[in-house]
């Protein structure tokens, strides 16, 4: 799952949101110089990313762009996951999804000096530049890939990457109807045992 999937699951708790957000560039070390409710989420987001890079369903997916993105099937799977969430929001969500961001970008607002000062910047970026909603549309989607291509080692691997998933929209879109089901009841056995 990438930063909407993340983002959607603790929406209902400010500071596991705020975390969860920030865990992927949280190293260990930093943890206890945040506030518990964050480091929660922190925690929160790595479960996340274990239960689902060991499901079942998410490795079909990966198999389908393994060939083409290899190394980066997984990652392009949970961006396109995100793709689909959006595209589903309505089955998902009871908010409207402009309303949902709009809350996101001032409950991340609100929390930003909290926030690690190396993460600032790229908090306010995502503000600014809107990058939930680059998760709604072929052009937002192809940003959010020429930005991923500046921080891996191998950029033409995510070469194509809409292509891909407009190739395999049928199964991949099963395979995430048939998932995210599953990732809900994980999250909310999670937090409310």
């Amino acid at each position: 799952m990438n930063f909407l999937a993340h983002i959607f699951l603790t929406q209902h708790h400010e500071e596991w949101m705020v975390g969860n957000f920030i865990a992927d560039f949280v190293k260990n070390k930093d943890l206890e110089s945040l506030p518990a409710g964050i480091r929660d989420g922190v925690q929160l987001h790595r479960k996340i990313d274990m239960f689902t890079d060991e499901h079942p369903i998410i490795l079909e997916s990966n198999k389908l762009l393994h060939e083409k993105h290899h190394k980066y099937a997984g990652v392009l799977t949970d961006v396109f996951y995100d793709y689909l969430l959006h595209q589903n929001w309505t089955t998902y969500a009871q908010q409207d999804f402009t309303l949902f961001k709009q809350q996101v970008y001032a409950i991340l607002n609100k929390h930003l000096l909290v926030i690690p000062a190396h993460l600032q910047t790229r908090t306010s970026n995502m503000i600014a530049h809107d990058w939930l909603q680059s998760y709604t549309s072929e052009n937002g989607m192809n940003y959010t890939f020429e930005r991923m291509k500046t921080r891996t080692s191998k950029p033409e691997f995510l070469d194509d990457a809409f292509k891909s998933l407009s190739e395999h929209l049928v199964p991949l879109q099963a395979h995430f109807r048939a998932f995210f089901p599953d990732l809900i009841n994980f999250v909310d056995y999670y937090t409310n045992p």
